[in-house]
């Protein structure tokens, strides 16, 4: 796509974000409790319609150049990623659960599943690509300085694999210096035989001319017919990319060319736009920085003059807090000013006396409310949107483009340069503000020497704020527990101790699963739909991914400092892990029961406070329900699970908003952890059942495909999905592997692949039994989260009944 496309694509999503802005006022209206289908399904609308315009303003900030347009875009996509996570907290206050059936949805706005994907901003990686790859390097480092002494131990023997290729290597050697003596003969005849024939002066007969012609040709046509064979055998087993595939791989490795000269393109350009930034504020100061300052000087002495003729007396210079001299002259005469300063503190004064009696009427009209509700029996519940942090941020740059971008001709700017009018504008108001400030300061003191000459009054104190009795104004210092450490030394012992880990390079995409189509006829049949692999990655990506990919989104997001993993073993819980850190770059903490025996006794709170200074950061705790044990068995009383139960509570509870470091835990036996201080710990627990029957397919296909095989009408994938209910993904990949080795690869194209040959594998492994799954459904529903979702549902059924009883009573 060319900048002209970037341009019409963004042109289009504005046009789009003010339609969904108009949406957003009639959601900050109450809705009663019996409307929640509606209000549903206008939240579910509006989140689907903010993951479309994610999309695109991710396309067009990731491709467009000029630098000025690329800022506003990067406060636009923040914002609408934001948003997003904002409408997701409202649907799960809204629904009770944390998946949602958006068939009916996405139906009626034509959309398909893949517009529901959530998409992960390519610059989270992009621009921290430099710290992963220096953070892997002294990884590394560090790990290289541990193999010795592990190599130590082995010397002695030596891998099977390694014992093949040295012999290997020996045959090949042996084989060399045969033909090399075998070669070495056979030139040696062709010697003497053209010596002979130099010396009888030879020649050819007709018929020896014509056999060695056709020798010449049949090994020309030989060598042509190998190199074909060759190549359809590469092509037939994956290594080389089929004649119809190459036109189209080509097209793909184009594209991507064009892609990353673009963002050569984009490094270019902010270099320049950086150096105009530093070159216009400098040329500011020195050409207009005299003249602002001696105005705004004239300015404020004149405010004093007229000030002190209409009062008697100087007024009081504005704190900075409140904006200094920027405050006095916004549009207003210094007997306005005044005028609203003795108005405020009149206001202020009434404002509090009206508080104090509103709330005693407020509370007896509740109170009469409530009783007389109860009475009648008509207490509803009311559902609303909170007022959005990410709707003003939105707002104003979607202003900032319709007053600066919208109508500006782009073919003043044909080579993506910098708007150097817009700079100077720019630069202009902050060279004014730092001016302000010291202009400020002077004036300041010019005022007191005036109250002194003028008046004879010294300067009057300004007023402390009250300190309210019982309340402590500031916050509790958390103990630092590295004081003496320098980060890189803590760095490293963690690496060492095997506490801070590498993690292996895991897509969030490769976490394969399909969308739950059923989901709203289970609902209308009173059937409680479970979540999809589909919806886990979702909530992943959600919870996980965006919050910690960026520290603008980070700080104003709704907070989430913790993530609960709760399903079968095989279902890929620590794979989610990995791909958080993958998408996010962030370090990997392992601080599960088992890895921490041994290790830092007494000082469990050093991992956190590292863990704060290397964000992004992820916490994972494998087996999270040994911290909460019920009861410790005697196998596990020796790693001490619960030594950092403690440490655990109050560390989460220091980390803020800014503070991108995520806990996540996975457990596949929750019931023998105390629920109520499991529950306190993970803010959101994430159920997950045994996949169903469209993801149990993807999986098969996807699966398969991997291992370079497309599958043919001989291999009836959804017959392997139908037998395979209750297995996990982890199952279906090992029957895979074990079915596809290097012999059966061999023969795919005598015997094709068929379903049977995977049941033989599929038997040998224990599924996930329906008692245990029903197990871990009865431990979800026994959560906060579980019970509010049980509740609501048996209402809704109470609800219905008493209407049914009602219309047979009607009837009769």
């Amino acid at each position: 796509m060319s900048e002209g496309a970037y341009q019409r694509l963004w042109e289009s999503s504005h046009v789009t974000l003010q339609e969904l802005l108009d949406q957003e006022q009639p959601l900050l209206e109450p809705v009663p409790d019996r409307e929640r289908q509606s209000f549903q399904y206008r939240l579910a609308s509006l989140y689907l319609h903010y993951l479309g315009l994610l999309r695109r303003f991710d396309t067009v900030y990731d491709q467009m150049v000029q630098p000025q347009k690329r800022r506003l875009l990067r406060r636009l996509l923040d914002g609408v990623a934001g948003r997003v996570l904002e409408l997701k907290d409202e649907l799960v206050h809204a629904d009770l659960c944390e998946n949602h059936c958006l068939d009916r949805v996405l139906q009626d706005l034509k959309l398909t599943p893949a517009d529901l994907e959530v998409p992960i901003p390519k610059y989270f990686l992009l621009e921290q690509s430099t710290t992963v790859r220096e953070r892997g390097l002294i990884l590394a480092e560090i790990l290289s300085r541990l193999e010795p002494v592990s190599s130590q131990k082995s010397v002695t023997g030596m891998h099977r694999t390694e014992a093949i290729i040295l012999v290997q290597k020996a045959e090949r050697a042996r084989q060399g210096r045969l033909r090399a003596t075998f070669m070495q003969e056979i030139r040696r005849d062709e010697e003497q035989d053209r010596r002979i024939q130099e010396d009888g002066w030879h020649k050819f007969s007709q018929g020896q001319a014509a056999v060695t012609i056709q020798k010449v040709w049949k090994g020309y046509l030989q060598r042509k017919c190998t190199q074909q064979d060759r190549r359809m055998e590469m092509e037939f087993i994956g290594m080389l990319p089929s004649p119809n595939q190459v036109e189209h791989l080509s097209i793909i490795s184009q594209a991507r060319l064009v892609e990353d000269v673009r963002r050569l393109r984009q490094m270019e350009k902010e270099e320049e736009f950086r150096a105009a930034m530093v070159k216009a504020h400098d040329s500011l100061v020195e050409t207009e920085g005299p003249d602002m300052k001696e105005k705004m000087k004239e300015q404020i002495r004149q405010w004093f003059i007229e000030c002190h003729d209409l009062t008697g007396r100087f007024p009081d210079y504005p704190d900075a807090s409140s904006g200094g001299s920027y405050s006095i002259f916004a549009d207003k005469t210094p007997e306005q000013v005044r005028m609203e300063l003795e108005m405020q503190v009149q206001e202020n004064r009434k404002k509090e006396q009206e508080k104090s009696k509103e709330k005693g009427k407020d509370e007896k009209e509740k109170k009469k409310g409530k009783e007389e509700k109860a009475k009648k029996g008509e207490v509803d519940a009311v559902l609303q949107v909170l007022p959005s942090k990410f709707i003003p941020r939105i707002c104003a740059g979607h202003e900032e483009y319709l007053n600066t971008w919208k109508n500006r001709c782009e073919s003043i700017h044909p080579s993506q340069n910098y708007d150097s009018e817009t700079l100077r504008e720019e630069k202009r108001k902050e060279v004014e503000l730092e001016i302000r400030i010291q202009v400020d300061e002077l004036m300041r003191q010019e005022l007191r020497n005036l109250r002194l000459a003028v008046d004879k009054e010294e300067e009057r104190p300004l007023r402390a704020p009250k300190k309210t009795p019982g309340k402590k104004t500031g916050k509790k210092k958390e103990k630092d527990l590295t004081s003496d450490r320098s980060v890189e030394s803590l760095y490293e012992e963690l690496v060492i101790s095997g506490l801070l880990r590498k993690s292996e390079s895991v897509a969030l995409k490769d976490y394969i699963g399909d969308f739950l189509y059923l989901g709203s006829t289970l609902s209308l049949a009173k059937k409680l739909p479970m979540p999809s692999l589909f919806d886990i990655r979702q909530n992943v990506a959600l919870y996980a991914v965006l919050r910690l990919g960026s520290p603008d989104i980070h700080i104003m997001a709704p907070l989430i400092r913790s993530i609960l993993l709760v399903g079968p073993s095989g279902m890929g819980k620590k794979m989610l892990v990995k791909a958080v850190c993958t998408e996010t770059g962030a370090n990997l903490f392992d601080l599960s029961p088992e890895n921490l025996l041994g290790k830092y006794p007494g000082r469990n709170g050093t991992q956190m406070m590292v863990a704060r200074l290397l964000q992004p950061s992820v916490i994972w705790i494998g087996s999270a329900e040994k911290n909460f044990y019920k009861k410790i068995p005697k196998e596990d009383k020796e790693m001490d699970p619960k030594r950092i139960k403690k440490d655990l509570t109050k560390a989460l509870r220091l980390l803020t908003p800014g503070d991108r470091v995520m806990l996540i835990g996975t457990t596949s036996r929750p019931q023998l952890a105390e629920m109520r201080g499991l529950c306190r710990v993970y803010e959101r627990i994430l159920f997950m059942p045994r996949p169903d029957y469209a993801s149990r397919y993807v999986l098969w296909k996807r699966m398969i495909e991997a291992r370079g095989i497309q599958p043919t009408q001989h291999l009836d994938i959804s017959a392997l999905a139908k037998v395979s209910d209750g297995y996990t993904p982890g199952h279906i990949l090992q029957a895979i592997q074990s079915v596809l080795s290097e012999r059966r690869f061999l023969q795919l194209s005598k015997r094709p692949l068929v379903a049977s040959e995977f049941l033989g594998q599929l038997v040998k492994l224990d599924p996930v039994y329906r008692e245990e799954e029903e197990s871990l459904k009865d431990w979800y529903f026994k959560t906060p989260l579980g019970k509010k979702s049980m509740k609501h549902r048996v209402d809704q059924l109470e609800a219905e009944e008493a209407k049914l009883d009602k219309e047979k009573k009607k009837r009769k």
